[in-house]
């Protein structure tokens, strides 16, 4: 397989390669018109996921506050590495490379300028986003993923989709400039719950003196309950929870989350666009100036490394040890929420996410390059990470039926069983597994299972699976 960072016959990639030309629409790329740099990262980026996702396959709410002020305790360890190192940059970089794929998914239709074969090639990105809306559905609502992202792509892809002319210094902005907006919605959010709260506060204190309630008053207690039902569970709800994960029948365990996953994809929408719709439109960027296709000089490369590990692992360092020191359970988080109309703390948190996602990519890169043309362990590991990006769909849809097989109650009913650290040694094995199989299937076939049926579905055609095998 050609490892070269550089490959510029590229026709089109999103969570796989996509097709080329006229009647080659509904043919696949081939292995050496792909951008392995972009294979590469994507795989690197679905794999990292895995490291943030697991716990809420597993876990009851709050099962973080046994070991979040005990350092003597491993988990509290592992929790830190995984925080400082992977926790919103995996998602970062893999929503940074699905904003790569819109343009190289439309690139080769509109090579010729507008017309037919362009405006052909909206239709077909539109169905493929609708398409990846409705597997959002099902990964959610029947495989009963709480944290599924199919869904939110489908539609931050479509918006994404009418940026992708503008010029790269204009699609980074969006970054900075999410990153303010989503501190101020944030911030609206939390000021509307902690209002909640200030008033139930000041209900008790006329409750204490033995003070009738009025109709008002009663539906401020009302809703402070109702917000506190939903995002501040007591042990009596937490273990009704679990309870209802660890059930045998299906049903009970959908019942624990469809409501909640529900009013995340509807009322709460608007909340959840932003970020990725940035992340999206940098990977736009990074793809225009070369980035991500590894074209930039080593220098550059170490460059940005060494600024974004400079700048961010401090930052991130600082934010984790904040939450340590002052937010370690929900009692304390409580008193800080009562005493602090906004926590600027989180300002750090997108921008040491952009500085070490651009770093950790800045070394993957580098690491690309001194293994292209270079026989041996790295390279076959870089092809085997390559088959796990090329394989996304299939790989991320997989870690669903694994981790909800294992900890759901009507599968191995595992969940609230182990201890957190214990969690990724499934990790480390689903990892063993996809970059085991991810290549052996490609060796054989076009794409994975997945990415047939969605390129299928997209094209309306029958596409070809086997691999076709060219006399000499």
């Amino acid at each position: 397989m050609n490892l070269s960072p550089t490959t510029s016959s590229i026709a089109e990639a999103s969570l796989s390669g996509m097709p080329q030309r006229g009647t080659a629409d509904h043919r696949p790329i081939s292995q050496a018109e792909r951008i392995q740099t972009i294979d590469i990262l994507r795989g690197v980026a679905l794999l990292g996921i895995l490291l943030m996702n697991i716990p809420y396959f597993s876990m009851a709410e709050r099962f973080s506050e046994v070991f979040q002020s005990d350092p003597t305790n491993v988990n509290f360890w592992v929790s830190a590495g995984i925080t400082i190192l992977f926790e919103g940059k995996m998602r970062a970089l893999f929503s940074m490379i699905f904003g790569v794929g819109i343009i190289l998914f439309m690139g080769r239709k509109e090579k010729d300028g507008p017309g037919h074969d362009s405006q052909s090639g909206k239709a077909l990105f539109f169905r493929r986003m609708g398409w990846l809306v409705l597997y959002g559905l099902i990964d959610s609502h029947v495989l009963l993923w709480v944290g599924d992202i199919l869904y939110y792509y489908g539609i931050i892809g479509i918006i994404a989709f009418w940026f992708r002319r503008m010029k790269p210094t204009y699609l980074a902005m969006g970054v900075p400039l999410v990153a303010i907006i989503g501190f101020v919605a944030s911030t609206l959010f939390y000021q509307n719950v902690r209002n909640k709260r200030m008033a139930y506060l000041a209900i008790q204190t006329v409750q204490k003196q033995g003070q009738k309630l009025t109709v008002a008053q009663q539906q401020i207690v009302k809703d402070w309950k109702e917000a506190q039902k939903q995002f501040f569970p007591n042990k009596a709800e937490i273990a009704e929870h679990t309870r209802m994960m660890k059930s045998d029948d299906y049903f009970t365990v959908a019942k624990r989350y469809r409501k909640e996953v529900l009013e995340q994809q509807t009322v709460y929408l608007i909340f959840g666009l932003w970020d990725p719709l940035a992340l999206m439109l940098l990977g736009m960027a990074l793809y225009k100036w070369g980035f991500v296709t590894g074209q930039w000089s080593r220098r550059r490369y170490w460059q940005t490394m060494l600024i974004g590990y400079g700048l961010g692992l401090p930052l991130v360092t600082y934010s984790f040890y904040y939450g340590y020191a002052n937010i370690p359970n929900t009692a304390a988080f409580m008193v800080y929420f009562e005493t602090h109309p906004i926590s600027w703390i989180d300002l750090i948190y997108p921008f040491q996410r952009i500085l070490l996602v651009m770093a950790h990519a800045s070394l993957l890169i580098l690491l690309i390059h001194r293994a292209v043309g270079r026989s041996g362990r790295a390279q076959g590991f870089l092809n085997r990470l390559s088959a796990v990006g090329q394989m996304a769909f299939t790989n991320y849809v997989m870690h669903t039926l694994i981790c909800t097989f294992v900890f759901n109650g009507y599968g191995l009913n595992q969940y609230a069983e182990w201890q957190f650290y214990q969690l990724y040694y499934l990790v480390g094995a689903i990892w063993v597994l996809q970059l085991i199989v991810s290549p052996i299937w490609l060796r054989y076939y076009q794409f994975g299972p997945l990415e047939w049926v969605w390129r299928s579905l997209t094209y309306w055609e029958r596409q070809l699976m086997r691999r076709q095998v060219i006399a000499s």
